[in-house]
């Protein structure tokens, strides 16, 4: 890996000749990278932001098996690219300027899908569209709603009506706790109503929790 002192880290499954190229130059780059081989393993691929592949090695290793975006070299003429296995293509001879902005672009905007994206039970809680998803269901929720669910997917334990006034509708502690009741009890019945669902969020005599 170059000592560099970027935070984008790109594994290349390149030929010798292309690394070299890269090696040639690095000082354009806004990202550091590192040569892989065929092994690369899904459980070591984690420290890398992207992988970039050559076409005519495509083959020799396991795409599907990458949890992290992939970037196509197309060095043959009339190669024809898998779109589905590939967020990025470039084709040689690549200008040195839209590579570098490319990788860089992709990975930022994988970082911030993957950190707006939530597993909460059997639901994805997409916070920068602002909806929860189940399957093809889809139900749009306010940033309220988002900082509510979220709040009690990271709890440990049931949170009170008072603390949800308080931090999550940011309400002064003595105004009424109805008024958190009914902000709950509309959006229990919008995933009701969606996805036929009454124990999403589940309440106690100690608050409530998913």
């Amino acid at each position: 890996m170059h000592n560099k002192s970027y935070n984008i880290n790109v594994a290349c499954f390149c030929s010798e000749n292309f690394i070299k190229s890269l090696d040639e130059l690095k000082s354009f780059f806004s990202f550091n990278y590192e040569s892989v081989s065929s092994d690369f393993k899904n459980s070591t691929n984690l420290k890398y932001d992207a992988i970039i592949v050559e076409s005519h090695l495509e083959k020799k290793i396991s795409l599907n098996k990458l949890n992290i975006p992939k970037i196509f070299i197309q060095n043959e003429i009339n190669k024809r690219i898998k779109q589905d296995s590939f967020e990025l293509n470039f084709k040689l001879p690549i200008n040195i300027f839209d590579f570098n902005q490319g990788v860089i672009d992709l990975c930022k905007k994988y970082e911030f899908n993957k950190n707006s994206l939530i597993k909460i039970k059997d639901y994805i809680l997409d916070k920068n569209e602002r909806v929860l998803k189940k399957s093809n269901t889809i139900l749009k929720v306010t940033e309220k709603e988002i900082n509510f669910i979220v709040a009690l997917h990271l709890s440990q334990r049931s949170l009170s009506k008072n603390y949800i006034l308080k931090n999550i509708w940011s309400y002064s502690s003595d105004a009424d706790t109805h008024t958190v009741e009914t902000h709950i009890y509309r959006l229990r019945q919008k995933i009701k109503e969606t996805f036929d669902d009454n124990n999403f969020i589940k309440n106690s005599v100690d608050g409530y929790s998913l």
